[in-house]
């Protein structure tokens, strides 16, 4: 996720992506302090938060340290990789996946981003309970749009387009 779109587009991350990310294990902890800056001023408010807002962000552990207390002020758990059940990481690539879809939707990233950050999220776990999810079907198709055997190029933007309509919808159902 460190390449995500800058924040010049006015779309700072939401605390529950952020801790959808965070769960994922594809949190670009660097952007994690102006964020919470960010959620400072959008009236979010706590010492943890106001602490994380002051970090460098040049230290990963000292933002992961203080990031899940930040959150909670801002009313968001942090589900525990180690521990969660398949429901929570499901719950956290869907937040995830939603964010995809609405930033390709939107005109913000390509058909093969979209593919290659589905894979980043997906990869590590690789379970039903993600690549079930509309977008996480898109899993599936990396090995044939890279390897150039199969449908062509125009088809699998085709899948694509249509995977992130459908999880959208599966969102507002």
């Amino acid at each position: 996720m460190h390449d995500w779109p800058s924040e010049t587009d006015g779309e700072i991350p939401s605390p529950p992506l952020v801790a959808a990310w965070l769960s994922l294990g594809t949190l670009p902890t660097e952007r994690v302090p102006l964020w919470a800056a960010h959620w400072l001023a959008a009236g979010y408010d706590g010492e943890a938060l106001a602490e994380l807002a002051g970090l460098h962000g040049d230290d990963p552990h000292e933002v992961r340290d203080i990031l899940g207390p930040a959150l909670a002020e801002c009313g968001v758990t942090t589900p525990d990789i180690e521990t969660a059940a398949q429901l929570r990481q499901r719950a956290a690539a869907m937040i995830a996946f939603n964010a995809l879809a609405k930033l390709y939707l939107n005109g913000g990233a390509s058909e093969r981003w979209v593919v290659d950050k589905v894979v980043e999220i997906a990869e590590p776990y690789a379970h039903d309970s993600i690549t079930s999810l509309p977008l996480g079907e898109l899993y599936f198709i990396d090995d044939e749009w890279s390897a150039g055997w199969g449908r062509t190029d125009e088809q699998l933007r085709a899948v694509v387009r249509r995977a992130c309509h459908e999880q959208l919808r599966a969102a507002r159902s």
